[in-house]
């Protein structure tokens, strides 16, 4: 189940949805409820304040309420109409009670100060809640100051009715909402998740051989996802391009090799030198076959070697064969550059660029690097004979075979310019500076 991109999205956003509006549900109702329970708390202060404006009190301190056809409200006249009024006095002995009430007994009173006002939850003889608001206030007499404390009680039944039919609204839209927003969302996973579809498809074209490369327009967040499997599928079919390739120059350039040695067989006098010879060559031969096809090639995946360290590798090893030379090689690379492909295919280079260097140079070795263009630049100069313009082109040939090499540059320079194609780069020669020979290799 949790293998499924699109599974894992739609069932976190269908998570996070429910949550959501579970949350705003609740929310809602109770905000709801709140905001019902302060009107009625209102409504029920109002009709005390009524009910103060029509009572009066004698001079002994009598209360005197209206007839109940002159009541505020006609739910007080009405018997068991689920609003009710009484007052007490200070002792709160019960001196006026509602028509609505006489079926019932008042509730307890509220023992309040003035001015001072109590909202309660009672339940009363019919078995029903009620929320029950009083009130206390001095009444100013010619016998003195008397207290009294006003009582409205009122049936929480429509309360609760109107909260049902609210909840009843609020969880229908909200249902309604979150069915809206889960298609809403399916549609929108559905587009966002396309490129990935596209993918699966272009790659299973691929397998089928239907096609050769990720050709699709994708968006900036899987475009450098495609761009590396298109360069790793072109790496791959550049790879079995070299390992055919190789087999097939291995193949031919052994013929001529084999050919001599059958035709010494009937020398027997030049025999053994000739197989000496022959069997060096075959050696060649297959040593470099085998290091253009094992030739890694770039890859943007690949790691990033540090190419400073290298080259001061290959000048101290140099610096040991060519000791009698006194050869002073100077080390500037950029201690930031970095090579990114195999530390073998760089070492093969550098070592076989610098031991030409140090072969033919009089007593300077240079090697610079740097980055031009977004492209990783090493140069090698020397301060030796340099080379012959006439030679250029046979250097820089691709794919020369080790007979076919320049004398005095060997089966090195070929196996160098192998690998730096490999890794879609350029190697150039000319003159340097220095009086001798500049190699300069670019890698992307």
């Amino acid at each position: 189940m949790t293998n499924s991109l699109h599974l894992r999205l739609s069932l976190t956003a269908v998570l996070v949805l429910a949550i959501f509006l579970s949350a705003t549900g609740v929310v809602l109702e109770n905000a709801f409820l709140g905001s019902a329970r302060l009107a009625m708390r209102e409504r029920m202060l109002g009709q005390i304040y009524l009910l103060l404006a029509a009572a009066e009190v004698d001079g002994k301190g009598q209360l005197t309420m209206p007839l109940p056809t002159e009541l505020p409200d006609p739910q007080f006249a009405l018997l068991g109409s689920g609003l009710y009024a009484f007052v007490t006095n200070g002792r709160k002995e019960l001196v006026w009670q509602s028509p609505s009430l006489l079926v019932l007994h008042p509730p307890p009173s509220f023992a309040l100060r003035a001015g001072e006002k109590q909202l309660a939850k009672v339940r009363l003889e019919d078995g029903k809640d009620y929320f029950m608001l009083g009130f206390g206030i001095n009444w100013t007499t010619k016998a003195g100051l008397q207290p009294f404390n006003f009582h409205v009680v009122s049936d929480l039944a429509p309360l609760h009715k109107q909260v049902r039919l609210y909840r009843q609204h609020l969880w229908g839209w909200l249902g309604v909402m979150a069915m809206l927003l889960l298609i809403a969302q399916a549609l929108v996973l559905r587009w966002g998740l396309r490129p990935l579809r596209q993918v699966s498809r272009e790659l299973g074209a691929i397998e089928a051989g239907a096609q050769n490369h990720l050709d699709g327009q994708y968006p900036r967040e899987i475009k450098r996802l495609t761009d590396n499997i298109n360069t790793l599928l072109e790496q791959e079919r550049a790879r079995q391009t070299r390992y055919r390739n190789a087999l097939a120059d291995l193949a031919h350039s052994l013929k001529t090799p084999l050919a001599v040695l059958r035709g010494a067989v009937d020398h027997p006098g030049t025999l053994a030198v000739t197989v000496k010879e022959q069997s060096s060559r075959m050696g060649h031969i297959v040593e470099r076959q085998l290091q253009r096809a094992a030739t890694a090639g770039g890859s943007p995946v690949a790691s990033a070697v540090a190419i400073q360290p290298l080259v001061g590798r290959v000048l101290a090893s140099l610096g040991k064969v060519y000791r009698d030379k006194n050869v002073t090689a100077l080390n500037e690379v950029d201690p930031h550059l970095r090579f990114r492909g195999d530390e073998a295919d760089l070492m093969e280079i550098l070592g076989n660029l610098t031991d030409n260097a140090f072969k033919w140079c009089r007593s300077r070795v240079h090697i610079k690097g740097q980055w031009e263009n977004r492209r990783v630049v090493l140069g090698i100069y020397d301060d030796g004979p340099g080379i012959d313009i006439k030679d250029l082109e046979q250097i820089l040939q691709r794919g020369g075979r080790a007979d076919e090499s320049v004398p005095g540059h060997g089966i090195g320079l070929a196996v160098a310019a192998d690998i730096v194609d490999a890794y879609q780069g350029q190697i150039r020669f000319g003159p340097s500076l220095m009086g001798g020979a500049a190699v300069t290799v670019e890698f992307p």
